[in-house]
């Protein structure tokens, strides 16, 4: 498994990491699936305080008790419940922030979070506010650094202006190029790591998946198209060496490998995130890190056949 710089940090993450939001509320079920992840050379695990309100950071704090040197957990603050409402409010608050951390520490079984990200954020809030909380926790050890979770461009820019965060969560796929003009040079200019979720558009660009729906500005059949020639890359990549040909055996290569490596594709990536609620997602995800980097020439085929997506909103 390749090993990446997140930023400014000095912390290493695998390419291809665990979004764990998709493990689910079943406990021997979503500790197997961590376990298998670290067995295959996973050491970056995204969580945050939100999924199944808390559930998802406890899971991952049992599975990965004991073998915290190892791991580089990432967790996320900033949307709060409140007890008898449904739903959460937003609160970016120092107050909040450092209450919060308090929780997610107790849950997750350590006493300190790897990477801490605001888990959204509006240009509207008090960012230097909260900014001051992260450095705040980040002086007192709490946190080793932190970042932020967001695809509102103007957001994006303020953070990177004004504070010292090592990354930036956002989504970047085949299907969901909004970032590839906009926000990935930016980040790469500024040594501050993108790291990927939705690399598979929501399950759009796996193998084995019945895709019913449209994605964003796609419709069905258009999905379907791209995941159609996406389908055709990879089965090339995979086609064994021509007769007389020195190259050895061709990793496996299919829809899930070459959506994965295209979202690893930019220079500002760290690591793609994607879910798993199985073993077998899972396996199929960590294949990825076996293909060789795309082309520029097969960057370039991807694109020609994609949407140039933008953002229409939070300019």
């Amino acid at each position: 498994m390749k090993m990446n710089t997140l930023g400014s940090s000095g912390i290493a993450v695998s390419e291809i990491g665990l979004g764990c939001m998709s493990l689910g509320t079943e406990e021997t079920k979503a500790i197997a699936i961590v376990h298998e992840a670290l067995e295959l050379g996973v050491n970056y695990f995204d969580t945050a305080d939100l999924y199944d309100a808390g559930r998802n950071d406890e899971l991952l704090g049992k599975a990965l008790y004991g073998r915290r040197g190892d791991v580089v957990i990432a967790t996320k603050v900033g949307n709060r419940r409140i007890p008898g409402r449904d739903g959460w409010v937003w609160d970016p608050s120092k107050a909040y922030i450092r209450a919060a951390v308090k929780e997610s520490l107790r849950r997750l079984k350590t006493d300190y979070i790897d990477l801490y990200q605001l888990h959204g954020g509006t240009i509207e809030d008090n960012i230097d506010e909260t900014i001051e909380a992260f450095e705040e926790l980040k002086r007192e050890g709490v946190i080793r650094c932190y970042g932020i979770s967001s695809m509102r461009p103007n957001v994006v820019r303020e953070y990177v202006r004004r504070s010292g965060i090592v990354s930036v969560m956002l989504p970047y796929s085949a299907l969901d190029r909004r970032a590839e003009e906009e926000l990935l040079p930016l980040l790469a200019e500024r040594g501050i790591s993108a790291v990927v979720r939705g690399p598979l558009a929501k399950g759009a660009l796996a193998s084995g998946r019945d895709v019913k729906e449209p994605f964003q500005d796609y419709n069905l059949e258009e999905v379907l198209a791209v995941r159609e020639r996406l389908a055709e890359m990879a089965a090339e990549r995979s086609s064994p060496p021509a007769a007389g040909a020195s190259a050895g055996p061709a990793a496996h290569c299919g829809l899930t490998q070459i959506s994965l490596r295209f979202a690893l594709s930019h220079p500002a990536v760290a690591a793609a995130v994607p879910g798993a609620s199985s073993i077998a997602q899972l396996r199929d995800n960590v294949k990825a890190a076996a293909v060789p980097p795309l082309t520029a020439e097969e960057l370039a085929r991807i694109r020609s056949f994609t949407k140039a997506n933008k953002f229409t909103q939070h300019r």
